[in-house]
Formats: C-alpha cells, structure tokens, sequence
C-alpha cells in the first residue's frame, strides 16, 4: 500500500516526436501568453487567478441568529489554511458596501502543483500537432460536387488537435511546449486541478462529510466558487479583426447569437472554452435536431393527408349526414341521449390524427429512430476519438474528490495497480436497495394522482352537465378533458421538482466511485420517475381508458363512480390531446423560463450586489466608481451558477419519448421538437457564454446512460405504436370492413355501433346505439353482423 504523496518510478516511454521550433501548446488565443491587458491576475500584474472562492459578511459585527456564524468563520478558516498549506497561492480582495462587505479569495496553483496533481488526476497533454480538420458529412458531399454548404462558416481561430497522453512529470521534456510554464498548462487544465484539491480538502470531521468546497457552497459557508471567464462577450466599440477575438467573443458572435441558428456550431472552439461534456451535448443535440427534419417533413405530408381525409372521407360524411339516425346512449349515469351527427366537426378533426398515413408513419419513425441511434453512435465514437475521450471510462477516469475523502479504506486498482479509495460493495448495495424502495414509493404517488385525475374528470364532467348553461352542458366531457391534460401537466412538474432534490440525496449516499457512476445512477433514478410521471397519462388514454367501462345496462365502476369512457369524438384525439399539451405545454413553458428566468435573476442578483451608499456622503466618489470597471472577479459573481446538464438530457430524451413512443398519435410532434430545438441550441448557448458562471470542464467518452435510455425508449416505441394501431386507432377495423364489406367504406359507421341489449331498452322503453362490436341478443363480446 502507497502513501498518497509519494512518486513511483516511471518505466514508461513516450515516443520521441518531431516539434518544430516555436511550436506551443498554448499558442491559440485562450492559452496566449500574459497580455497586458489580462485581467484575471493577482495584483502583482503576473499570476495567473485560476478560481475564485466568495462569501458575504455583515458589516457590523454580530452573530447570526442560528447561530451558525462561529461555525461557518471556523470552517471557513480552516478550509483556508488547508489550501494555503496544500501550496496555493491566495490573495484575498474585499468589496464594501453599506450593509455588507463580499470577500474575494483568489487562488492559483504554481507549477510544482500544477505537475503533482496533473500526474495525479491524469491529465491529458500534447506530444505533436495532427492536421486533421472537422468536417461535416454534408459538407463533405458538397465539397465533392463543387459547391458550398449553406450550413457552414468560417469561424476564426480553430484550436489545434494534438497527439496527448498522460502527464508525467519525468518526461516534461518530451512534451510540446514544455519549456513555457506559464502556457504549458491550458487554463481549463488550471481549473481541473484547482477544483480537485478544492473538492478534496477537508474542513472538518472526515466521518462526518465535512470536506470539500461543493458541501461548504451547500453550507453557506462560501456564497460561490468559481473559475474565471477569459475576458468579455461583446465586442468593442472599436473594429476588431476576427483573429483577435477572444475565445468567448468568437463563441457569442458565431454560435450564441439568433443569426446563427442555421449554421453548423463550432464544436471544437466549445470543446476547447467549455469542456468535452458540455461539447458532446450540444454536438448530439445538433446531430438530433438535424435529424428531426426528415421526420417533420414527412408527418406534416401526413398531417395534410389527414385535412384532405376530412373534405373526401365517406365515413365522415354518413356522421355529418345521419342526423337523428344514430341516438347514442348516455355517457355518463346523469347525461341524456344525444345524436351522433353532433360531432361531426370532432370526427373529422380525428381524421388529421388517425388515418391510413399514421401506420406508415409509424413504421417511418421506428425505423427513423433506430438509425438515428446507429449514425449518433459512429458519430459519438468519431468525436471522442478526435478529443482524445476513447479510454476516458475504463483506464483515464479517476475516483470522485468526494468519495476519495470519504471513503473509508483504501484497495489496489487492477488495472493502473495505484492505491484508490474503497467503500464496501455489501454497504452500497444496501443503501442502492434503499433507494430503489423510494423510487417505488414515489411511482406509487404517480399512479395514485393518475387516478385522482382520472376521478376529477369524471366529476367535473357531470357537475358541469347538471349546470343550466346549455353551451357548456354540451362541450362538459372536453372542457374536462382538457382542464385534466392541463392539471396534470402541473402535477408532473410539481411532483419533478420534489423527486429530482430526493434523488440528489439518494445517489450521494449511494457513495458511487467515479462521477460518471455517479451520474448514471442519478439519471437512472430520475429517468424511471420521470417516464411513470411523464407518460401514465398518455399510456392510460392510450390503451386503458373506455376498455373497461361495459356496456348499457351492466356499466363498470371505479370507487361507486362508472368507469371513464373516450369522448364523442374517440381516444385518439383525446391522446392528441393531451400529448400537445404535456409536450409543446412543457416545451413553452422550460423555453419561457430559460429566456426570461435568467435575465429575471441575474437583474436581480446585480441589483443585490450593486453597492448602496448614502445619498449625502460620497456623491463624487460614486460617479467616479460607476466609470470604472468591475474587475473580472466581481463580474463573474453577478453571473448565475451554471445547473450542468441533466435538466438539458431530462428536456430533450422525454421529447424523443413522445415524437417516437406515441407519434402514430401526433404526425406534427417531430415538427413541434424541430422549431423547440432550434430555440434551445441558442438559448442553451446564449445561457452558457452570457449569463452562467464558467463551469469547470469534464471530460466525457459519450453521453453517458442517456444512450440506452434512447434505445429503451426506442424499442418501447415499436411497441408501442404496434398497440396504437391495433387497439386505439381505427385503422384495422377500416381495413376488415373494406375487404369482407364494402370497399367504399359505406355503412361503416352503422358497423362499429352496437345496439343496446334488449333488457336496457324495455327498461328505459328506447333504443340507442354505441361504440363497440356486441351482439344486442348477447352479452358476450362478438362481432356484430352488418345491418
């Protein structure tokens, strides 16, 4: 067994490589020597600030109510003294205004520390420059035939590709760009290391979790930690050429702006500012929404193959023309008879959802989706190779800072044979069980406000029938129908909230190893919630609801109230529905609060930390502090902590679910995802480069879990749509009708109506008609002969 600080003896070879002479590592815009107009340096004009740790503090001395104020100085001051001892560099820098001060710590890690932690955590670093360009498949084809792509641009200072390996600190002198110190390191690599020895000190009692900067963040103990932005967004005033811009200006000005919303984006300048997992991100959710074109082509040619149903459908016109030849019998214990050529208008407004195109389109679209899936994994695959991720989750990946601190024993890693951090298996499995119990309590909750929707439709469809207003006597089961799609839209996004904090706290005490371990188990607790909770509703609509509700005389009921039956104008329009609600109603509102709750907090939190003075004292001195300019620290501290990107995934793969799992449903749901997603790229990169705190880089291999949960989703799709289209949609009684009956479709509507058993019509001394397939002398199910 290894104590952590020491060296082992490095056997390795690196192949020797040709450098050209003036070759750095460090030679595009972001790694570029010290300017002087840097601005993210101690006061001494030279050293570098790698992260920055905030916290608040009332100016006039005095404990805070709870009495946490001596604990949080005490935790404060020692995490402080540990990073000062860890050989940091600290500066410390006060902003003081009325009611408070903001206390500024400053850190940079020298060289010797820089090269000890990045040996320890494995950082990747350059051995000689490959000229190998990103090039996009279609704009390969164009290339070919001597034309341009629309889609691409000029986008200035590419970043180099390099041939990396792992950092070792005696073979320095092999690497490109070794002989400069201060660029040799690129500044995110800085932000690595600082994060890890922030994440990994403790500041108090080990058993008791009390290490790390993300707890004391969570504690209040620091208001914010954070890695610095390199330099402004906007432009000048003054005319720049575009080889001077810096990395985030070229990020805002060809990728965040509205104008770019057709241009391919430039995913190795957000590889290089943001991190390869946030670039795999948006590199799928562009390859997604590239794909989702073909697929929105084709259901709007459905859905206009429906509005010509509606004008030359036969069926349609025996409902509009019948008029008081079909009396249906009541739908509900209190209703009354009502005529079947009143829904004329809502059976053909069917017609745009269920027809013939629909199964093509089915099958389109599980077909579409499998693909979709193969091409994103050769392109997943090409991306991590080029960013050298190939390796990251079985040799590179290193144990999470916090399971390093808090585990309690140490075992040989078979594969690198270094000494690594351990929890026992048996203890994980326990609390993984424990967790598992949760989830099932909370689907349970699901189910259980499924069926108070269920009973609240039910119940408001006959409070609203007993009203004396004949208009909404008349409309009682829609107006239901939607106020219950719109209520549970509001129960899903409640109930979200509450399970997505629960799982945070389940997957931590899970105490998993490494953080992309970390990640798939919390995705997969979310994810599982989340399907119940997003997809109970459309699933029950789908393929439960009116199945079980009998027939006249011998209703079912549920809780002494009879069992919901589809409306007038039949299920699938209901399951329409109620898929354009969840979905473009769930996509409305996370666009409306992406564009506006940002600026909202962001306003909010400038106007908080704007300092107050007093209107007698000061006034000139005021003027003169306006004119000058916030240093970078401050800046950043105005910004809003980037959330990462689960809530990104969670967006996106629940869309998939519902362009795919019920599209034989909703030809225009690829078309609705298509415009969503073309704002969510720019409004995700404007979040990103304008209004979030620089986040700290991860490396990635892929996306994580989030791929098989497509290909769950994908294989439930097929399914699925097999099950719309045999037991919700009325394509294959169309079809059995038109080959044993009538190949015009005449009389098809008189087919699917049974007539009420003889018992129910010489109690109620009427006949009536309904939907389904039962012989009136029987009282089993059959398939009743033509009139």
């Amino acid at each position: 067994m290894r104590r952590r600080g020491e060296q082992q003896d490095d056997n390795a070879t690196l192949i020797a490589m040709e450098t050209t002479a003036g070759t750095s590592y460090g030679s595009i815009v972001t790694n570029a020597p010290l300017q002087p107009g840097d601005r993210n340096v101690f006061s001494d004009g030279s050293t570098r600030v790698d992260f920055v740790l905030v916290w608040e503090e009332p100016r006039v001395s005095q404990e805070d109510k709870t009495g946490a104020g001596p604990a949080h100085r005490k935790w404060r001051e020692e995490f402080l003294s540990r990073l000062k001892r860890s050989g940091l560099l600290l500066e410390w820098k006060e902003v003081v205004q009325v009611k408070k001060k903001i206390c500024f710590v400053l850190l940079s890690a020298p060289w010797s520390v820089l090269c000890y932690y990045a040996e320890e955590i494995s950082l990747r670093v350059p051995l000689q420059v490959v000229n190998a360009p990103l090039v996009n498949w279609s704009q390969k084809v164009l290339s070919q035939m001597s034309l341009q792509s629309p889609l691409s641009q000029d986008v200035p200072n590419p970043p180099p590709d390099y041939y990396t390996c792992q950092f070792r600190s005696s073979k320095l002198s092999r690497f490109l760009g070794s002989q400069n110190k201060e660029t040799f390191f690129k500044t995110t690599q800085r932000h690595q290391v600082l994060y890890e020895i922030l994440a990994r000190t403790p500041y108090g009692s080990v058993k008791q979790g009390e290490v790390g900067i993300d707890r004391l963040v969570n504690e209040q103990v620091f208001s914010a930690a954070y890695p610095l932005h390199e330099g402004d967004f906007q432009l000048s005033a003054a005319p720049v050429a575009p080889q001077d811009l810096g990395l985030r200006q070229i990020l805002y000005s060809y990728w965040a702006q509205w104008s770019c919303w057709r241009r391919y984006q430039p995913l190795d300048h957000i590889r290089e500012y943001f991190g390869e997992k946030i670039a795999l991100y948006f590199a799928w959710l562009g390859f997604y929404t590239g794909w989702l074109f073909p697929a929105s082509v084709m259901g709007t040619v459905i859905f206009l193959v429906g509005v010509w149903l509606m004008a030359t459908d036969v069926p349609a016109k025996e409902v509009c023309d019948s008029g008081n030849g079909f009396i249906m019998c009541p739908l509900c214990n209190i209703c009354s008879y009502w005529n079947y050529s009143s829904i004329c208008v809502t059976y053909k407004v069917g017609l745009l959802f269920d027809n013939g195109g629909t199964v093509f389109f089915s099958v389109f679209m599980s077909l579409w989706a499998v693909t979709f899936l193969e091409y994103w994994k050769r392109t997943c695959s090409a991306l991590s190779h080029r960013w050298d991720c190939s390796d990251f989750q079985d040799i590179e990946e290193r144990p999470r800072p916090e399971f390093a601190a808090m585990a309690p024993m140490t075992v040989r890693n078979p594969v690198t044979g270094a000494e690594e951090p351990y929890f026992p298996e048996k203890q994980r499995f326990s609390r993984t069980v424990t967790g598992c119990m949760v989830i099932i309590i909370m689907v349970t909750v699901v189910l259980m406000f499924l069926i108070s929707i269920i009973l609240y439709r039910t119940i408001l469809s006959i409070v609203i029938y007993k009203s004396a207003n004949s208009f909404f006597s008349f409309a009682a089961g829609r107006i239901a129908s939607f106020t219950g799609s719109v209520l549970n839209l509001l129960v899903i996004l409640m109930l979200s909230k509450v399970y997505t904090a629960l799982a945070h706290l389940l997957t931590r005490w899970e105490m998993h190893r490494t953080q992309t371990k970390y990640e798939d188990m919390f995705i997969l607790k979310v994810f599982i919630f989340q399907f119940v909770n997003f997809y109970s509703s459309p699933v029950y609509i789908a393929f439960f609801k009116g199945r079980f509700i009998g027939y006249p005389g011998n209703y079912n009921t549920l809780l002494g109230v009879r069992n919901e039956d589809c409306g007038a104008g039949g299920c699938l329009i209901e399951l329409a529905q109620e898929l354009l609600v969840i979905m473009v109603g769930k996509q409305l509102i996370n666009n409306v609060q992406e564009f506006i709750s940002p600026k909202v907090k962001s306003w909010w939190h400038r106007r908080k930390l704007k300092p107050q003075k007093e209107e007698k004292k000061l006034k000139e001195a005021q003027e003169e502090e306006e004119k000058e300019e916030a240093s970078p620290w401050e800046q950043d501290y105005q910004l809003l902590v980037c959330e990462g990107l689960f809530d990104e995934y969670l967006e996106m793969v629940l869309q998939f679910g519902f362009i795919t799992i019920f599209v034989a449903a909703c030809p225009l749901a690829p078309l609705f995802a298509l415009i969503n997603n073309w704002v969510e790229i720019r409004l995700d990169a404007q979040k990103f480069v304008t209004e979030y705190r620089r986040p700290v880089v991860e490396r990635a291999q892929d996306i994580g879990i989030w791929f098989p949960i497509l290909q769950f989703i994908t294989h439930m799709a097929v399914l699925s749509n097999a099950f719309l289209i045999a037991f919700t949609s009325s394509f294959l009684p169309r079809l059995y009708y038109r080959y044993t009956q009538d190949r015009t479709l005449s009389g098809f509507i008189n087919f699917t109506l049974a007539t009420s058993p003889r018992s129910y019509s010489q109690q109620h001394n009427t006949t009536c008609r309904y939907r389904g397939f039962r012989d009136e002398n029987a009282c089993g199910l059959s398939h009743r002969p033509s009139d």
